[in-house]
């Protein structure tokens, strides 16, 4: 019997045995170039499927479009049991221009105790954490029970609809499992068992048109469009309608603090609010023109409780005093809230081996951004997220700290086979 306790220490030791090996993996999966769009990521790929390829781990490539692939690999652990899905991306936020002198965002650099580049924390470190666990349950398979899934998809960036969308449409038996842990970044102090939904609109305004002497001639589309924006925050009045172990969790003065810590001061004020961006206004040919066109592009963020058709009918209300705007909903992006059990065995098992890593428990929220996870809970299966902190995802100096890496893994790896372990 393989207990808690042989399983820490012995993946322990192989982390320790592999540190040098871990921290290149992820610096040269930082310099193979995947950003999305355009969403090219053959280059991320084949360095993934290299390193499957070199432990002589299953595995196969599942795409709906060629420039898109998805790795899919199952462990067959022996006799019946839970069956666990590792997720991960290989997608990273679009390009940025370099400045020159500067360190390059595709560098994969390691300097000072941080490994640097374009989706170092979202989310490289977290994929190259699924990929070590996956390794390190290959070796003690024959000493598990059920089935280890590992999947490592494209666009997520983009919606998840040619990467783990794709995936729960063609072999859905095969990833949908019992439970999902994903290394999104999340900060080592949280666990993330739910998170926000998400509705995008283009809202375009058409009018007339006229010249600039000539106001009676036409209305101004930019001058509604920017009504129409103050308008958009009553949308934020929607309250959800949250179940009761969630408000328990959110409310507790811990949990608020973790939330305020890991994701920004004032996160937690927020986190079961709803929340307007309006991201992008376009109007105007001319300074002395009255502007005949202006788009807005909005996202409205849904707590869980707060349903999109809800949010969506609000919307069409408010639009109706707006005759000259019409409203275009970005069904690929837009998507309800998600969330599963806080108090689930898998939630106990990340907690307990979080704790054991980094001597501090960490606290269940919801993330105030959108995830792969929300594909599992939508089918009733957990999908928690535990990952490095997010505070520089998406910039120019992008980075994880080694540390942050080390404990990553270890954390993600351990929690795996104990969940696998026959003595769970």
């Amino acid at each position: 019997m393989l207990t808690a306790m042989d399983i820490t220490c012995q993946i322990e030791t192989w982390i320790e045995e592999d540190h040098d090996e871990i921290v290149a993996f992820l610096s040269g999966f930082l310099q193979a170039k995947s950003p999305n769009p355009p969403g090219d990521t053959r280059e991320a790929s084949a360095y993934v499927e290299a390193f499957l390829a070199r432990d002589s781990l299953p595995y196969r490539v599942v795409a709906a479009q060629d420039h898109l692939p998805n790795i899919v690999g199952t462990l067959a652990c022996d006799g019946s049991g839970r069956h666990l899905v590792l997720n991960g991306h290989m997608d990273v936020f679009p390009a940025i221009e370099d400045i020159p002198g500067e360190r390059g965002q595709w560098s994969g650099e390691v300097s000072q105790g941080r490994v640097y580049g374009r989706g170092a924390a979202d989310m490289k470190c977290g994929t190259t954490a699924a990929l070590f666990a996956y390794r390190y349950a290959a070796r003690l398979k024959d000493k598990l029970a059920g089935r280890l899934t590992l999947t490592v998809v494209s666009d997520e960036e983009t919606g998840g609809r040619w990467g783990t969308g794709f995936l729960m449409e063609t072999i859905p038996d095969e990833v949908l499992g019992d439970c999902c842990l994903d290394g999104e970044p999340s900060g080592l102090a949280t666990l993330r068992f739910g998170e926000k939904g998400a509705l995008r609109a283009v809202l375009t305004t058409k009018t007339k048109g006229a010249h600039g002497a000539y106001p009676h001639l036409s209305e101004s589309a930019v001058k509604i469009a920017a009504m129409l924006v103050r308008d958009l925050e009553n949308l934020a009045e929607l309250e959800p309608e949250l179940p009761g172990n969630i408000v328990r969790i959110l409310a507790q003065p811990e949990t608020r603090a973790a939330m305020d810590a890991s994701l920004g001061d004032g996160a937690s004020a927020i986190v079961g609010k709803t929340t307007v961006n309006v991201g992008v206004i376009r109007g105007g040919l001319k300074v002395n023109m009255m502007p005949d066109e202006c788009v807005l592009e909005v996202e409205i963020r849904m707590p869980p409780g707060l349903k999109r058709a809800r949010v969506e009918e609000a919307l069409g209300a408010l639009l109706t005093r707006y005759p000259s705007t019409s409203c275009e909903i970005r069904n690929d992006h837009s998507y309800e809230s998600s969330w599963c059990d806080p108090e689930h065995k898998m939630a106990a098992i990340l907690q307990d081996v979080a704790e054991g890593v980094t001597g501090r428990r960490p606290l269940p929220i919801i993330s105030l951004g959108g995830s792969d996870a929300r594909y599992w809970r939508y089918r009733g299966v957990p999908a928690y997220l535990y990952g490095p902190s997010p505070k520089t995802m998406g910039r120019r100096n992008e980075h994880v700290t080694i540390e942050e890496l080390l404990t990553v893994v270890k954390v993600h790896a351990i929690s795996a086979v104990r969940y696998l372990s026959r003595e769970n």
